[in-house]
């Protein structure tokens, strides 16, 4: 690929140390950004590689400047890189799709301090806690708090100088007992705070800390035999006992963690994030992220962290995830659990990923069809490494039961769904016995030469229900009529659903919940369903025939209007003579009426 003499230039003079690169376009825009621990290495890279993905060579053309920032360490790298992204929002990198604007509650930095919702952050020193995808969870926090602490809900300037000043009345959220009245000093700022103290452990999850402080102050009002005070107090450690079952609890011995899981597909990624403090789960997500350019799990997984992170002003040390990451994150332990109270955490955050992503699916099947095709057969397409759009499948599948009346069925896909008018059975003609293989390699040079002499559409892949053994066959056929590597072709053996590759001896395994797996899964079914309907559809006429053979005087013409009209043997039996006469003539009708009079 042709670059600029100041790419080049700039490519020379990079230095071989950590930092975030930035690339812009003609228009001074910035289009990338990304981290390296050599900038010189990670840079060339992008103009010196032979690139397949076709949104990358999209880029690197459009590259115009290239700019950078050293850093000190890799962890400083990945930290900036992050915030850059989140600024500038560049095209290519990988971008959270969350139009929602979710709510938060807000413990507003003034006197007297309000709580409340809110979905918008104002940086005035006021904490968020949030947010809240599920407005339930938010709403019932804020009526808890209601119950359990009298809060000003008023927006009246609550300072020293103005109250001092007598500025205000008592008004009627006082008189009903929803106000102790801090505006005319009937409540301290300090007895006030105690209550946002309260709130913060609670949002933080502490809900143990602030149940054992309203115990010790129960007790010692019923020592002082303030009872009327004991007993509200011990109303509201109810409540708020009864908030914590209502949370799901995981293990009081997992203290502060947060869980990261992800599913993924061609396009988009969804990642599930949990966070535990005091054995409850308190909060909960699960994003989309729109990849860009073909980012690893890895980078994906330390985007999102970094992302959710910050969202949830989250503190927890350890973060437990699937499977090893090469990332280092100043004081944060990546903890893979095999089994117990962990792993069990990690499964339901993958539970609940996978949900998320079969919502979106069943939404983009209903509200646009095509699209949510497109996405199935590139997923096809990227699972089973072909070079073409799988539009058109077909599935070959024998059947014979005892070596007798061997045949096969041929299902046709097209756009991932089946194509009934399509579908083909093949009695096999050349191969005696059950030869599996044989029959095989008869059906695919059949199927084949035909569609080549009758110039019709041949398909981008070929699916063959079998192992090594078949596929080997299948080959043979394609070899035959010369059209091994124009189509692709696999194998699927059913005990364990491997997938077979022409020339590798060993198979891949397709994840058991993949959309790909559903679709070879659903056209061996159907190949199989198909070809077992025309298999016992043969045997079937095939005692039929053998039956009328023995009544003399019955041709094989008449032998056709039987089976075309009553189907089975049985339904002849029980016909009356007129009925018979109907269709083959009274001649012929008395002679068959006879027979089965006198066999039975």
């Amino acid at each position: 690929m042709s670059i600029s003499e100041s790419i080049e230039l700039k490519l020379k003079t990079l230095p071989e140390k950590p930092g975030v690169y930035q690339y812009f376009d003609k228009t001074d825009t910035i289009i990338y950004v990304g981290k390296a621990k050599n900038l010189k290495k990670r840079v060339s890279s992008y103009f010196s590689k032979i690139h397949e993905d076709g949104k990358t060579i999209m880029l690197v053309r459009k590259i115009h400047e290239i700019k950078y920032i050293v850093v000190e360490t890799e962890i400083d790298a990945l930290l900036l890189e992050n915030n850059l992204i989140k600024k500038y929002k560049p095209k290519y990198n990988i971008q959270l799709k969350d139009d929602k604007t979710y709510p938060w509650i807000c413990v507003k930095k003034e006197a007297f301090p309000r709580v409340f919702s809110t979905r918008r952050i104002i940086k005035d020193g006021s904490k968020y806690y949030g947010p809240y995808p599920n407005g339930k969870v938010m709403h019932t926090l804020l009526q808890l708090f209601k119950e359990l602490f009298t809060l000003r809900t008023c927006n009246l300037d609550l300072s020293q100088t103005k109250i001092q000043k007598q500025s205000y009345k008592v008004c009627l959220e006082y008189h009903i007992g929803n106000c102790k009245a801090p505006c005319v000093e009937l409540f301290t700022e300090y007895e006030y705070q105690e209550y946002i103290n309260q709130i913060d452990l609670i949002l933080k999850g502490n809900i143990r800390f602030v149940v054992e402080y309203l115990k010790k102050n129960m007790f010692a009002f019923a020592e002082k035999q303030q009872f009327e005070e004991a007993q509200l107090l011990k109303e509201k450690i109810h409540v708020l006992e009864n908030f914590q079952t209502k949370s799901t609890i995981v293990s009081p011995s997992i203290h502060e963690v947060d869980v990261l899981t992800m599913v993924e597909d061609e396009k988009n990624a969804f990642v599930n994030y949990l966070v535990i403090k005091n054995g409850s789960i308190i909060h909960g997500i699960t994003l989309e992220l729109n990849k860009k350019l073909n980012e690893t799990k890895e980078e994906i997984l330390t985007y999102a962290l970094l992302e959710f992170r910050e969202r949830f002003n989250s503190s927890s040390k350890e973060i437990i995830i699937e499977e090893k990451i090469n990332v280092q994150l100043p004081e944060i332990t990546f903890f893979v659990p095999q089994k117990g109270d962990k792993k069990s955490l990690l499964e339901l955050s993958k539970k609940n990923a996978i949900y998320y992503r079969l919502e979106k699916y069943k939404n983009e099947h209903i509200k646009n069809p095509e699209a949510h095709t497109d996405r199935i057969l590139n997923q096809l397409k990227n699972d089973l490494r072909l070079k073409d759009l799988p539009v058109h499948i077909e599935c070959f599948d024998n059947s014979n039961i005892q070596g007798t009346n061997p045949v096969s069925a041929c299902v046709v896909f097209r756009n991932a769904k089946p194509s009934k008018k399509d579908y083909r059975h093949f009695n096999i003609k050349t191969v005696v016995g059950p030869d599996d293989f044989a029959s095989m390699e008869e059906v695919i040079t059949r199927r084949y030469t035909r569609m080549l002499n009758e110039n019709q559409d041949l398909p981008q892949l070929i699916v063959i229900d079998g192992g090594k053994g078949q596929l080997s066959s299948a080959l043979t056929a394609l070899d035959k009529i010369g059209l091994r590597g124009k189509i692709a072709i696999i194998g699927i053996a059913k005990r364990l659903e491997e997938i077979f590759f022409p020339g590798d001896s060993i198979p891949i395994y397709l994840d058991k919940r993949s959309e790909s797996l559903k679709v070879i899964q659903q056209l061996r079914n159907e190949a199989h369903r198909f070809g077992i309907t025309h298999h016992r559809d043969r045997r079937s006429k095939g005692a039929f025939t053998s039956e009328l053979n023995q009544i003399d005087g019955i041709g094989p013409k008449t032998f056709e209007l039987l089976i075309k009209k009553f189907k089975t043997i049985s339904k002849i039996k029980e016909s009356s003579m007129e009925t018979l006469a109907s269709e083959i003539g009274n001649a012929k009708a008395k002679i068959v009426f006879d027979y089965f009079k006198i066999v039975e």
